[in-house]
């Protein structure tokens, strides 16, 4: 991708595969799918300002207690919590069978990893492994959640699950009273993942993670607001777009 103007990416990893949502200074500018978070890394190094991903950015390497900005997310949900989960300890997402990483979980940290988190693994080495390696993708790559995003701009916890049709559908409206040009940017991006086989709720997590990446309404704060770092350098923290930062209902 050529030098141009800046873009503010959101995106969501997905049945293997990442699906970005990108927005410039005009407005939408597309909606790839890459095989990988190197590629996509690849496709917008030139360009992003902001990349954010809803997998965990920095890690435990040990201990019981659990990332601060996790809790913190989960309280700022009500019914939503359970879609927050708790990732493995940095060994742990390493390990390719699950009866493997659960073993190296608890004894690094006394529990048992969730089947939910453990099939979240090879997207957070991925991202692990790229920030690590990759030094200048540091300050572009930051962590978020697609209900926390949510949950800022609708200005209450949501009701339904996404994948429910009274969860689509608030989470339209929710889109829709951040900007009014949210419901064709949606029908756009799910146009542009063109032949890949996508869920229309992974467009909605992509694309509510780029409004939060791009300057708009209200300040880009995180949970918590002083957030710490892992053994590695990196910020465990989960960022949202806000005119005043989210407290637990």
């Amino acid at each position: 991708m050529s030098v141009g103007e800046p873009l503010y990416v959101g995106a969501t990893w997905a049945n293997g595969s990442w699906v970005a949502v990108a927005f410039d200074a005009s407005g939408f500018e597309g909606a790839p799918v890459f095989p990988g978070v190197g590629d996509l890394w690849a496709h917008y190094e030139e360009r992003a300002e902001r990349i954010l991903v809803d997998v965990p950015i920095g890690l435990n390497e040990s201990g019981e207690d659990e990332r601060e900005c996790d809790d913190l997310a989960r309280g700022v949900l009500g019914p939503r919590s359970g879609s927050v989960v708790t990732p493995p300890v940095r060994e742990a997402t390493r390990k390719r069978r699950y009866p493997a990483a659960n073993r190296v979980n608890e004894r690094k940290t006394g529990r048992s990893l969730s089947k939910q988190a453990f099939a979240v693994s090879d997207a957070i080495t991925a991202v692990d492994e790229l920030l690590q390696n990759v030094p200048e993708a540091r300050p572009a790559f930051v962590e978020s959640h697609s209900e926390v995003c949510f949950r800022a701009f609708a200005g209450e916890p949501l009701e339904h699950r996404k994948r429910y049709a009274a969860g689509y559908a608030e989470r339209m409206r929710t889109l829709a009273g951040y900007d009014r040009d949210a419901p064709p940017t949606v029908q756009a991006a799910a146009e542009a993942t063109g032949d890949h086989e996508v869920r229309i709720e992974d467009v909605l997590d992509a694309t509510v993670l780029a409004y939060t990446a791009r300057p708009g309404r209200g300040e880009l704060r995180s949970l918590p607001a002083d957030p710490p770092t892992d053994p590695e350098g990196l910020p465990m923290r989960i960022v949202y777009r806000s005119e005043t930062p989210l407290v637990v209902d």
